[in-house]
């Protein structure tokens, strides 16, 4: 990882390429016990009122057999916070390190390596913000899914939301960190008066806001055609749970993202609006995955091998 460092006034960035996250996985010699067939689609959108985007969606899918079984593919946004351009700049960095923390580390426990990432990127923002006058007080939610195998490890930071649709069911598997979900849950307010609050925008954690973050990480087992959805709050905060899961069990994923960011925009779009959608198509063994590619590759050349026909060439009568 690049980090460039200076003095007050400097801006920090984080650079990173796929040969750098790649190199040394080789020689470990893992495979995975099952891969996740996905079928993925995202967008980001501006929104009817604010002139910048905050919202940012990232993802990281290895192909290497050691890199799956050890990490799994990633998938997450960030909804940054604060003026000046802070916001992108929180989000966008909150991204990058935790990509490149996670898959640095090639220890195969999940929660740790996710914790650790989340905790180097929450330091580097904050330092940022207390270096730099215009940065002060930037952060950014993180709401970011890892699928392993059969298995889905969530990391939760603030208000953006992750579902999970099972059996045509729909299920937030993630918790709100906000000042008016905490009155829910301690039943000093309706849902009701949490959705209609002047408060509801108030989140109670974020990266980069303070020297320290506690995320919440949680894992689930997979099934076949579940869809996992991402959003920030520009799409909770306009659409209902029943309409997310109408336009993704109606629509690919690509599709879908679309259709509900159009949706959100056509109630006020009030803020960045940021879907991201992840469709479990199959789950299947790593063996007959790798037989099932081998036995497509030897058809292709036994078929390339075949003697070619003359090739008639076709003229005008005179």
């Amino acid at each position: 990882m690049a980090m460039h460092n200076g003095l007050a006034g400097t801006e920090k960035t984080v650079q990173f390429s796929r040969e750098e996250l790649n190199e040394g996985w080789a020689e470990l010699g893992r495979t995975p016990r099952v891969l996740a067939k996905i079928k993925f689609g995202a967008k980001t959108d501006l929104g009817r009122i604010r002139e910048n985007n905050e919202d940012k969606f990232d993802f990281y899918e290895p192909e290497d057999p050691a890199v799956l079984a050890t990490k799994g593919v990633f998938y997450g946004l960030a909804d940054g916070m604060g003026g000046h351009s802070a916001g992108q700049i929180a989000c966008e960095l909150a991204l990058k390190v935790v990509i490149r923390s996670y898959y640095a580390n090639q220890s195969s426990d999940t929660h740790a390596s996710l914790r650790r990432a989340v905790e180097e990127a929450n330091s580097l923002i904050y330092d940022t913000a207390q270096m730099i006058t215009e940065r002060n007080g930037m952060g950014t939610t993180l709401t970011a899914v890892i699928v392993r195998e059969d298995m889905l490890t969530v990391v939760q930071v603030g208000d953006s939301r992750a579902y999970l649709v099972r059996d045509e069911e729909i299920t937030q598997i993630t918790e709100d960190h906000s000042w008016v979900s905490e009155q829910v849950r301690n039943g000093s307010m309706t849902l009701e008066e949490a959705q209609a609050s002047p408060f509801r925008n108030i989140i109670t954690r974020s990266i980069g806001t303070s020297s320290s973050v506690e995320a919440d990480i949680t894992t689930h087992p997979l099934q076949e055609d579940d869809i996992i959805i991402m959003c920030s709050d520009g799409l909770s905060g306009h659409l209902d749970i029943s309409e997310i899961r109408n336009a993704v069990l109606e629509h690919s994923p690509s599709i879908a993202a679309t259709r509900l960011i159009e949706e959100a925009n056509e109630r006020g779009g009030r803020d960045n609006i940021t879907v991201l959608v992840i469709s479990v198509r199959e789950l299947k063994s790593y063996e007959s995955d790798a037989e099932d590619e081998a036995g497509a590759a030897q058809l292709a050349y036994s078929a390339s091998d075949q003697p070619k026909s003359e090739k008639r060439v076709w003229g005008r009568r005179k």
